[in-house]
């Protein structure tokens, strides 16, 4: 029991230690820095709440805030969670407004729900259509129409008939159909026994929001949102797939999110899910070596190079794993420098970290959460 007091100790001066200076965290605060998101949250001593980097409330003085590396931390303080950022939550999380509405287009991906019909429902479709703007990047009527297509062209891809997707899918006529499958889709509904469509979808992490993709071979995408280079990843699955990104249902995704949801809770050190990695020989095999690095250690890019029988390839190792399309699972975070340091991370090195302390069994945000 000593034993674990003492660790539990050591582990919490830790997280302290690894908060950046406070002027840091205030700055990130007033830039509403969503690259803090997970790193810390702010207590205002004025009003007794705690909030994320993000919140849109009136940011307070210098003076009045203390930081702090985890909610559990700012509740062990007496701080109450904010009620506009609910930072209890992890990131992008549907509000309890919407879920219900969630849930119905979950259960039926076929449905056509206008404006009259989301007031009958208590919900004001501005309100709904700007949430859909900003966690998806398009309206709610897009977001439908999109489940619609994705759901036409699984029946079409597996031999139905283009008229009899056309007509279930609610649409009356074969014209207005071709149209809006083209123009989602970018292929005309008769294409598509030669093309494929990426499903989508956002799975919730305590990290913020993955965006997933799956084919009906496996995941072949998973990305933090906030990550740049994901606009091109896309651009560049898309080409390698001959396919097109709708959002839309996966048989692999209920899977996923499970095992990612038992990993985050540290009950899960290896991956089972199939995966889709198109690209050349040469970053496949650094691929497949970065999933022979155990859970819980890490290698040195020089380290990686060599395991894979590529020792004079640092650079071009270090750049094949920058190309790496699948995060957490192809576990590139597992990779830093050869002093040690962190490098190299295209979800943020706070990511990496977290996941690295996370492996190691030290305390998390995700552990502190969970006692609290």
């Amino acid at each position: 029991m000593e034993k674990n007091t003492k660790i539990a100790d050591r582990n919490g001066e830790a997280m302290k230690r690894s908060l950046p200076d406070g002027e840091t965290l205030y700055a990130a605060l007033v830039k509403k820095d969503s690259n803090f998101e997970g790193i810390f949250v702010v207590g205002v001593r004025t009003t007794g709440i705690f909030c994320r980097p993000t919140c849109t409330a009136r940011k307070p003085k210098r003076e009045n805030v203390e930081f702090f590396a985890s909610a559990h931390d700012a509740l062990l303080h007496g701080y109450r969670p904010c009620k506009v950022c609910t930072p209890l939550e992890p990131k992008g999380t549907a509000p309890g407004w919407l879920k219900p509405l969630l849930e119905e287009i979950n259960n039926a991906p076929l449905i056509r729900l206008k404006d009259g019909d989301l007031r009958t429902r208590g919900l004001e479709p501005s309100r709904v259509r700007y949430w859909f703007k900003k966690h998806h990047g398009m309206t709610f009527q897009a977001y439908l129409r999109a489940l619609r297509i994705g759901q036409a062209f699984g029946r079409i891809r597996h031999g139905e008939q283009v008229i009899g997707a056309a007509f279930d899918s609610g649409y009356e006529s074969l014209s207005g159909f071709a149209d809006q499958f083209k123009k989602t889709a970018g292929f005309s509904p008769r294409q598509s026994r030669e093309r494929q469509i990426i499903a989508t979808t956002r799975i919730l992490t305590p990290l913020g929001p993955l965006l997933a993709g799956a084919t009906a071979d496996g995941i072949c995408l998973l990305e933090f949102v906030d990550r740049r280079m994901l606009e091109t990843q896309l651009q560049r699955l898309s080409k390698l797939l001959n396919a097109e990104c709708v959002p839309g249902f996966s048989k692999h995704f209920d899977k996923l999110n499970g095992q990612l949801q038992e990993y985050f809770a540290g009950k899960r050190k290896e991956f089972d899910v199939p995966l889709l990695l198109p690209g050349t020989p040469f970053q496949q095999r650094v691929w497949a070596g970065l999933r022979t690095i155990a859970y819980g250690s890490s290698r040195s890019y020089k380290e990686q190079a060599e395991a894979i029988g590529h020792a004079n390839a640092v650079r071009a190792v270090a750049k094949a794993n920058g190309n790496n399309r699948i995060a957490i699972i192809i576990p590139c975070h597992r990779v830093i420098g050869a002093d040690g340091k962190l490098v190299g991370y295209g979800g943020g090195l706070w990511r990496k970290r977290f996941l690295l302390d996370l492996e190691s069994g030290q305390k998390t945000l995700l552990d502190e959460q969970h006692e609290g």
